[in-house]
């Protein structure tokens, strides 16, 4: 695939892997690419049972990394780190593409579990992990993001995409946790209906274990 970068013309190699073709990150070679891979699968199957503490399921997991390596996302945020089981499906998809997450979580030893984890799993460098409250955090982030996501305080679900939606690319997504038709303690409906009600977003909700996940779209420059 020919791609121009400031100007210059350069060959991204491609190779096929896990069922599909993406393009190698800057730098990666097709043998770290396979030695990565091989070390996350392994991680992931090891530890396929074992996680708690609000982590996504393996299928959730595996759509947000696809959604990640289908539109070449580079730049993702989450929000809610935990352990880090989505943490480590998003950083593959960010090895696969050449980006980089950066996720936050407020419980420490949450936070710490989460750093032990992506280090095992071998996907640390494609990880800047924070420890704060995601209430100041996401904020105060520069942006752009091509890719975000929420697992956090359902109650705060439509203040985080309000503080996000400004920094999020036309084209980026904002996918959130715990969302379904059926409603989250209410907080759930809410959010949809305000997603919903934003022209400039696509949202589609996937109904997973009995607890879903929207998946936003932007399609337009908000009036932010």
């Amino acid at each position: 695939m020919m791609r121009n970068v400031a100007g210059t013309t350069i060959l991204l190699t491609l190779i096929l892997a896990a069922g599909g073709l993406w393009e190698l990150a800057p730098g990666q070679s097709p043998g770290a690419a396979d030695s990565l891979d091989a070390q996350v699968r392994r991680f992931l199957e090891r530890n396929r049972w074992s996680w708690r503490d609000m982590n996504v399921p393996a299928s959730d997991g595996q759509l947000l990394h696809d959604i990640i390596v289908e539109h070449g996302y580079k730049s993702a945020l989450e929000i809610g780190t935990s352990t880090g089981h989505s943490g480590i499906w998003i950083a593959w998809a960010l090895s696969k593409t050449g980006g980089k997450l950066i996720t936050v979580e407020i419980d420490r030893r949450r936070y710490e579990t989460a750093l032990a984890n992506f280090r095992e799993a071998g996907v640390a460098p494609y990880i800047d992990a924070r420890l704060g409250d995601a209430h100041d955090i996401v904020p105060a982030l520069p942006g752009p993001f091509d890719f975000v996501f929420c697992d956090a305080d359902k109650d705060w679900y439509k203040n985080y995409l309000e503080a996000v939606l400004p920094k999020l690319t036309v084209g980026g997504c904002f996918a959130a946790h715990n969302v379904s038709e059926r409603g989250w303690g209410g907080y759930s409906r809410e959010f949809l209906r305000y997603a919903r009600s934003l022209p400039y977003l696509e949202t589609t909700v996937f109904e997973s274990r009995g607890a879903g996940m929207s998946v936003s779209y932007k399609k337009a420059q908000g009036p932010h």
